[in-house]
């Protein structure tokens, strides 16, 4: 399995790991780390010394209860990020937007390789034709609502069976729209409109989603789930909780962890490796 960049394929036949670059000051875990262009290129050119796959830039928090960010406002964060990252270093990016004017000027002024989208190509109307024109891979993912509200009382009566109605009506309009098969990878979202059992259910059934053909990413680092089976209300401790809870993602399907911690997922994936678990992590070509 391989996603179609613009101009080289990257293969997902063993775990990648996407790591994350939020520059902005009020993330859940790493808001205000990496708000200013030198801090947050020595936290790539890190990331790529401990074995990243791609990088995921941000702009503007998707925590529970955020409020949406002018789009202007997030471009003008990310843009300059993701250029200066392309131009220094071989890596491919992915710019982590729900606006459509944040993923063109993303692609087409930084040179962002995929368009990662929290909303699934939903809450900006042109997105999908936009990932189709620009020629990049998108990641739709499932959210219940929006950043703002997803958490209040969100419910399912089957949540394994919503996911995949959903991921069939937006793949289905992904393709409609001229995105290529091999070029959109699935997200169930853990933690956006989820409840605790939710969240557990999904990683437990993560194989379910393979029947698209599509590679999935799943990001679980440090989030509130993983506080509340671990005992640890401050994300900075949950790190022990997120590796488990990667390594089981992936042993059950994920194509590309997404973490904040590259070194120590790196690292645990080699050891799980070499005990016949999983294959070799993510490598580009």
């Amino acid at each position: 399995m391989r996603i179609h960049l613009r101009n080289r394929y990257l293969t997902l036949e063993e775990p990648a790991v996407m790591g994350v670059i939020n520059v902005t000051p009020d993330s859940f875990f790493d808001g205000g780390r990496y708000v200013s262009l030198d801090l947050a290129l020595a936290r790539a050119r890190e990331m790529v010394d401990q074995g990243v796959d791609i990088i995921d830039v941000g702009g503007e928090s998707t925590r529970p209860g955020a409020r949406s960010l002018d789009a202007e406002e997030e471009a003008n964060r990310v843009v300059p990020v993701i250029r200066r990252i392309k131009t220094e270093l071989d890596i491919p990016v992915s710019v982590d937007t729900y606006k459509e004017s944040v993923a063109r000027r993303a692609v087409e002024e930084g040179g962002a390789d995929i368009i990662n989208d929290i909303s699934g190509l939903n809450f900006s109307p042109r997105m999908a034709a936009t990932a189709a024109e620009l020629e990049v891979p998108v990641v739709i993912m499932h959210i219940k609502g929006t950043p703002e509200n997803m958490q209040r009382n969100p419910e399912y009566g089957d949540v394994i069976a919503e996911l995949t109605d959903y991921f069939k009506e937006r793949v289905r309009m992904a393709r409609s729209a001229g995105i290529a098969p091999d070029r959109i990878l699935l997200d169930p979202g853990i933690g956006f409109g989820k409840r605790l059992q939710d969240n557990i259910e999904i990683l437990k059934n993560l194989a379910a989603f393979r029947v698209f053909d599509s590679p999935l990413m799943v990001g679980v680092s440090r989030k509130s789930f993983l506080g509340a089976l671990g005992g640890k209300v401050n994300p900075a401790e949950r790190l022990p909780e997120t590796l488990v809870a990667g390594i089981v993602a992936s042993m059950h399907g994920a194509s590309v962890l997404r973490v904040h911690d590259v070194d120590a997922t790196v690292r645990a994936l080699k050891v799980v490796r070499a005990l016949g678990v999983l294959p070799q992590t993510g490598s580009r070509q």
